[in-house]
């Protein structure tokens, strides 16, 4: 058995000839003459696919002389262009004396080209770029249990033949590979400049509650399937560990290769850096968190986004439209007429007949005379506020206030007051259990936090759940029905005789 140890690979950045070598084979993606040597590359592409390597000029410059681009184009250009790619390495020349008669036609050289393992490379991903919005991301949950399904199975591998091991490695690193794929990238197009102008529209309402919904069924999936996989994660001993990454390395040995001198050593590496990666995943590396945690806080920033954009959407739909100009210009009407006849003849105009309303109130005249008209006495301004109890005020704008001493102090309260609830709860684990009939007098703040446990291990499916101190434990139920009194300082109560067992 070979023992997996730490090896360059472990670390996430080597810098060696072939990262600081230049890659002269991508020349002919942004050369001057570029969509000639793209169009010859990309044939040689496709003919390859077809299994058909090696080609001559002549094969090429038929196929080039059908198309309108290459109507002027010459025997004497292809060959110029073919010496070209030959030059970056791009393509393969190879002379072909079968069919040479004399001294003559040798001298002539008569070549056959193939493409190179690099150019396949680059083309492929080239076709790919091209087509880059045709596929599009998405979260998928069915992906979180096949891996779950897939990491459970480890310890399995232990004692499976190798090619069973090969192939469920291989199954584990695609599966991995598109749930990291697949989330960057829907992820990343929910804070992209085209998603923000989407979500400020108004048709993006009618989508709103799909995407909270859809969300939130990937996070209730998330929160399942990722404790479960931490858990297996960490039952894995370093001797299974070793045993299932050597059979998968000598797996990979016995497939034949054509270059292999020097590369088992990299073999070796990528194996034990895709594991590595794997693990840190789902429980982290030292001090950082899990890629789970961050996926699991972007998804709940993602709903509060869209939620925060559809009340916005929703302010702005039910408040009146700006018509500040228009009012400015009727009162210069207003204020242009001669005399108050006109002016009534103008509002008449403007706004119609009036539906007049009679405010009774203890108001302050300055004549009793019944016959005084309501132009004639000083205005009264009252205020109307509505009756409905849905208003509310308009609030005025201020300035956001920086408190970064009031948040570090907070911060610093919050810890030590979690820090005295930590103390305060290991006095009560005996044996790594705690034991609700065997509890002594409890405050009220001991029997929230053991009833907030007691509530989440339930609700688990497999009666697991872990404290706010990262504590995995296990609820076990009473034998036969077994119940308990548990006394508190405000009162006593009976319940189940559960335990918690931590693992």
């Amino acid at each position: 058995m070979i023992e997996l140890k730490e090896t360059k690979g472990d670390r996430d950045l080597i810098i060696d000839q072939k990262l600081l070598k230049q890659i002269d084979e991508t020349r002919y993606l942004t050369a001057e003459n570029a969509w000639r040597y793209r169009t010859i590359i990309r044939f040689f592409y496709l003919q390859y696919e077809k299994m058909k390597y090696w080609m001559y000029k002549e094969d090429i410059f038929e196929e080039l002389s059908q198309h309108l681009e290459f109507a002027d184009y010459t025997m004497d250009m292809l060959k110029q262009d073919l010496e070209v790619l030959v030059t970056w390495k791009n393509l393969i020349p190879i002379q072909d004396a079968s069919k040479v008669s004399t001294v003559e036609e040798f001298k002539n050289k008569q070549f056959r080209y193939q493409l190179s393992d690099y150019s396949v490379e680059i083309e492929r991903m080239a076709l790919k770029l091209e087509n880059l919005f045709v596929e599009n991301a998405s979260l998928e949950p069915s992906l979180l249990e096949k891996l779950r399904e897939a990491i459970e199975k480890f310890t399995e591998m232990v004692t499976k033949d190798e090619k069973i091991v090969g192939s469920w490695w291989r199954d584990l690193n695609n599966d991995f590979k598109r749930l990291n794929q697949n989330y960057q990238d829907y992820m990343g197009d929910f804070y992209s400049l085209r998603a923000e102008e989407m979500m400020k529209t108004r048709e993006f309402l009618i989508y709103k509650d799909r995407f909270v919904d859809y969300l939130r069924d990937f996070i209730k999936e998330l929160q399942y399937n990722v404790n479960a996989i931490e858990g297996t994660l960490r039952e894995i001993t370093e001797t299974q560990e070793n045993t299932v990454l050597s059979k998968i390395y000598s797996y990979e040995l016995s497939i034949p290769r054509l270059d292999i001198d020097g590369r088992n050593q990299d073999i070796l590496d990528n194996i034990g850096g895709k594991w590595k990666n794997i693990k840190g995943w789902f429980l982290g590396e030292e001090d950082r968190e899990s890629e789970a945690t961050r996926l699991f806080d972007i998804t709940n920033e993602i709903i509060r986004k869209i939620t925060r954009f559809a009340a916005h959407i929703s302010e702005s739909r039910n408040s009146a439209a700006n018509r500040k100009e228009e009012y400015r210009k009727l009162a210069e009407l207003f204020l242009n007429c001669e005399d108050i006849s006109d002016s009534h003849r103008l509002s008449a105009l403007s706004f119609g007949i009036f539906s007049p309303r009679h405010i009774r109130g203890d108001f302050q005249r300055e004549t009793e005379s019944i016959n005084s008209g309501i132009f004639e006495e000083e205005p009264y301004i009252y205020v109307i506020r509505p009756r409905n109890r849905s208003h509310r005020e308009k609030t005025k704008k201020t300035p956001i206030v920086y408190h970064d001493d009031k948040k570090k102090e907070m911060l610093e309260r919050v810890i030590e007051i979690r820090q005295q609830e930590k103390e305060m709860m290991e006095n009560y684990i005996c044996n790594g259990t705690i034991s609700f009939e065997d509890l002594p007098i409890l405050d009220t703040k001991a029997r929230a936090i053991l009833l907030r446990w007691l509530s989440k291990g339930l609700d688990d499916r497999d009666k697991k759940g872990k404290t706010e101190y990262g504590k995995i434990y296990r609820v076990i139920l009473p034998e036969s029905g077994k119940r308990c009194k548990i006394r508190c300082e405000d009162g006593d109560f009976e319940m189940p005789a559960f335990k918690l067992y931590f693992e």
